[in-house]
């Protein structure tokens, strides 16, 4: 970078040729001399620029680390949100099933005394009907209406989910049944099942109200 100084007392400085213009200096009115002088403070001020560009991008670098560390934890929480809520509405329904097959089978058993109580009348009709040669003999407007009662009885049985347990012909099962007797038979395939059923089983929603009373045979 060039400057004009004066070589005299004053040491003026000026950026454009001329002369010295202070009238006390010895070289007043005697042209400036050119010199080549270093930017010391232009070069300071661009490093110093420089300087700072570079911490505003390292600045920028961190903060956007920081933001991203914070993106993966908000992420990582609201999976953990997601499936805690999930797994709470699983449970609630699994919980409103539960209650609701709970209250079913309440609503069911309330009413098994009653029901019992109308199986031994069940009974009762199906007893005088296996006498088939003195039933036949029964009047015969008596008989049907007879046979009508016990035909309103087993609907509402039936009405109530009342199921027969009707296991003739069939293994031997001593969770629905109960074995009053065994039949010798020499048939291999009749060994441990029912061939007679003395008195009907029923069940209720699945579950065994009475055991049928049953003969198993028995190879001999």
């Amino acid at each position: 970078m060039t400057k004009y100084i004066c070589t005299g007392e004053c040491g003026g400085v000026s950026d454009q040729p001329g002369v010295c213009q202070d009238p006390k200096c010895s070289k007043h009115g005697q042209s400036l001399v050119a010199q080549e002088v270093a930017p010391e403070t232009e070069s300071s001020d661009v490093e110093f620029e420089q300087t700072e560009e570079g911490e505003g991008e390292q600045n920028l670098v961190a903060k956007i680390k920081q933001l991203r560390d914070k993106l993966k934890v908000c992420q990582k929480e609201r999976q953990e949100f997601l499936e805690t809520s999930q797994r709470l509405k699983a449970d609630y329904i699994n919980l409103r099933k539960d209650e609701e097959k709970r209250r079913v089978e309440m609503a069911a058993f309330a009413k098994t005394g009653l029901l019992a109580e109308l199986l031994d009348l069940a009974d009762s009709f199906e007893l005088a009907f296996a006498n088939k040669k003195a039933w036949e003999e029964v009047n015969q407007n008596w008989r049907r209406g007879i046979e009508y009662i016990y035909g309103k009885l087993t609907e509402i049985f039936k009405a109530h989910g009342l199921a027969q347990i009707d296991p003739l012909g069939q293994p031997f099962d001593p969770e629905q049944q109960h074995s009053v007797g065994a039949l010798d038979t020499n048939q291999k395939g009749e060994d441990n099942m029912v061939l007679e059923v003395v008195q009907k089983g029923y069940q209720l929603a699945g579950r065994v109200l009475r055991p049928a009373k049953v003969k198993v045979g028995r190879l001999v």
